[in-house]
């Protein structure tokens, strides 16, 4: 009886889903990924018995957010489709160093954030649902009360005090500079360089971790990062590096990634995507350039905030536009061009936000679910079709807030269509651009558009978008119909299982 049961689910499942939408990735590689970043502080709290001076009310102190809390959501985050989490430092910090930048042991697990056990459970746990783990990891400075600053035998571990004038000084300023008053290591001294470089070691040995982030890379020398790089890449096949500029830095990335970074939060990119999704009718023209179509922009981590910036829902509130609205259409841009999402936590609550600390508040699982079941429609999208993280990508149209784009890979055409303006739109696409005689089956909001004389005509209302997937016209679906059948009969041998039971039973 148990086995009837199992084949009518599968079999309802099979004939529900759309005939090749979605096809078996091969090994995933980092530009399959989807980074849901937390900062540990403000997400959940799931142990009480490490809250240690947490003052919920306080947004500069500790809000009693830790690993534990994280643990226990990590089915939450699994079902919106993430594929990855990445997390704000978790070394030992000084008193109200929430935010994890303020370290006084590189070998410690903050106690407000629980202890190297939880942290080994929330990887292996991780790991178990097919899911990743990037650790932030400070290289730059430690806490202004740090042990070392009163041991004479490291006196040559810093750089001599002096404040940084611009985010955007000279190169030596920014390497040599104290941010925030907090002592700035000497990342030439063979000693710090030893040093952390054994520290990176030790936590992916002691934890197998999946990547590293870090913070402020370009305060650091490259020919650092290219020592950094080497020697935990040889620790751990396949480790990621991701480099985190300071907040508004213009950098060039590609010396970055010479050094062996492997990706790197590009804040003129965010800028751009910010500018074009606040309001409707804006031209998707400055996302368009070569650079952001070519292999490179592949494994460009794609952000519209995180915990330097202001939220973006701040930019649309700004706007006097609906948060829910434009969050959607932002995010489908986001998952389906070139890059890696990075999805700051509170994202899929539209969680607003302005400086420092205001951008970083509590994360709260008591409220509406519509953005929510929207990012996980999103997200299994990204993860089902190859052609969304992979495929080449082709402007086919762009104007007045519309715009349509076509990845391609092995086969897989997928076609995105967004209508970012303040009007219903229609766009015309030949055969030149879309092969003639097929069918593009929609996969958001199930719209399904033929082609006639070789045209297709898509049709979107406001603040709509759709991924389409280019299918041969289905005509009468046989597959669905001949399921239905089956689906049929074996329901009515299961009744009559079920009532012929029911009268053996009686007649005993």
């Amino acid at each position: 009886m148990k086995r009837i049961t199992l084949i009518l689910v599968l079999l309802l499942l099979n004939s529900s889903f759309p005939a090749n939408a979605a096809l078996e990735k091969e090994d995933r590689v980092w530009q399959d990924e989807t980074v849901y970043s937390i900062m540990i502080d403000r997400f959940n709290n799931g142990d009480q018995n490490n809250d240690f001076n947490v003052n919920a009310r306080n947004p500069l102190a500790y809000n009693g957010g830790d690993i534990q809390g994280i643990i226990d959501k990590l089915d939450y985050i699994h079902d919106m489709g993430f594929t990855t989490i990445r997390l704000t430092p978790i070394f030992d910090n000084t008193k109200n160093g929430y935010h994890g930048f303020w370290v006084k042991d590189f070998y410690k697990v903050d106690e407000h954030f629980g202890t190297m056990k939880s942290f080994q459970t929330l990887v292996k746990e991780a790991h178990k649902r097919k899911m990743k783990v990037l650790m932030d990891f400070v290289t730059n400075n430690v806490a202004a009360d740090h042990p070392w600053l009163s041991d004479s035998s490291k006196k040559d571990w810093f750089h001599t005090e002096q404040n940084i004038t611009a985010v955007n000084g000279n190169q030596r300023e920014l390497e040599k500079g104290w941010i925030d008053g907090l002592p700035d290591l000497n990342q030439d001294n063979p000693e710090v360089k030893k040093y952390l470089l054994d520290a990176a070691k030790w936590w992916i040995s002691k934890t197998n971790i999946d990547g590293l982030s870090l913070p402020e890379v370009n305060y650091v020398p490259k020919s650092f990062w290219t020592d950094f790089s080497t020697v935990v890449k040889k620790k751990k096949k396949d480790l990621f590096l991701l480099g985190v500029m300071s907040n508004k830095a213009s950098i060039d990335s590609q010396e970055y990634k010479d050094a062996g970074i492997d990706s790197v939060v590009n804040y003129q990119y965010s800028d751009k995507l910010r500018q074009t999704f606040a309001s409707t009718n804006q031209s998707f023209s400055i996302l368009n350039s070569a650079a952001d179509k070519n292999q490179q922009s592949f494994l460009r981590a794609n952000f519209m905030d995180n915990e330097y910036t202001t939220r973006f829902t701040k930019d649309i509130v700004a706007k006097k536009q609906f948060p829910g609205s434009r969050w959607k259409t932002a995010l489908v841009y986001l998952y389906t061009t070139p890059g890696i999402p990075v999805v700051y936590y509170g994202t899929e609550i539209a969680l607003n936000g302005g400086n420092i600390p205001d951008n970083r508040g509590q994360m709260s699982f008591r409220t509406e679910k519509e953005l929510i079941d929207y990012i996980t429609k999103v997200g299994e999208l990204r993860n089902q079709l190859p052609s969304l993280t992979r495929g080449t990508m082709e402007m086919l149209y762009d104007k007045g807030g519309m715009v349509v784009y076509k990845r391609v890979y092995k086969g897989e055409t997928s076609i995105i269509a967004i209508n970012n303006s303040s009007k219903s739109q229609k766009v015309t696409l030949s055969n030149k651009q879309i092969a003639g005689g097929k069918e593009l089956r929609g996969l958001l909001d199930g719209d399904i558009v033929r082609s006639h004389d070789n045209q297709y005509f898509l049709i979107l209302d406001r603040d709509l978008s759709e991924i389409y997937v280019v299918t041969e016209k289905s005509g009468i679906n046989i597959p669905l119909i001949a399921s239905l059948i089956v689906v049929y009969l074996l329901v009515s041998l299961f009744l009559f299982l079920v009532i012929k039971r029911r009268k053996g039973k009686n007649i005993g």
